[in-house]
């Protein structure tokens, strides 16, 4: 009987540990996601808005669409992300002004009797982030990404390459201007 009791003992123990640790975990966990952030990072204090012009093509390629994905894109980064505002220009802070300077279709992984089994699609962006209201250029630079896709097979297989690439390249240009990286 008393071992019955002393069992039962622990049991009740073990039990409260368990939940006292979950508790502290998930304490811990919420209070460790809530400070740990990017969004305006580095963003001046007197930019509130950005504005994203239609993006310029400029590369050999001039694939239907580019510049319009490209912009849209980067528009709904910054609106998902909320750190800057997207504005029209006349209402700007910022504005970001992005060039699609080459677009490259080359070979990724060539297999042996020198098949060509994935293909590897590069964009490049030149983008300028500019401070409207100081009148100075924050940052000049450079972006590529890439999107691998298989040759032969579906016809949207090089459109879904583009779009991956697209957004790749947003996301970095996002946290160039976010985070000053």
């Amino acid at each position: 009987m008393i071992l019955y009791k002393l069992n039962k003992y622990k049991a009740g123990f073990l039990h409260s540990l368990v939940l006292f640790l979950l508790f502290v975990t998930g304490a811990l966990s919420n209070f460790g996601c809530g400070t740990y952030s990017f969004t305006g990072a580095s963003v001046p204090e007197h930019l509130k808005t950005i504005s994203i012009p239609i993006a310029d093509d400029k590369s050999p390629a001039a694939i239907p669409g580019i510049r319009e994905l490209l912009t849209d894109n980067l528009i709904q980064k910054f609106i998902n992300d909320n750190s800057l505002q997207v504005a029209e220009i006349s209402k700007a802070d910022a504005t970001l002004e992005c060039v699609i300077t080459s677009v490259t279709d080359a070979p990724a992984i060539v297999s042996a009797g020198e098949q060509i089994s994935s293909r590897r699609l590069t964009i490049n962006v030149k983008v300028i982030y500019r401070d409207l209201v100081k009148k100075k250029t924050i940052f000049e630079n450079s972006f590529n990404n890439y999107g691998d896709y298989v040759p032969g097979e579906a016809t949207n297989d090089r459109e879904v390459a583009i779009a991956t690439a697209v957004d790749k390249i947003s996301e970095d240009i996002l946290l160039a201007v976010v985070s000053g990286w």
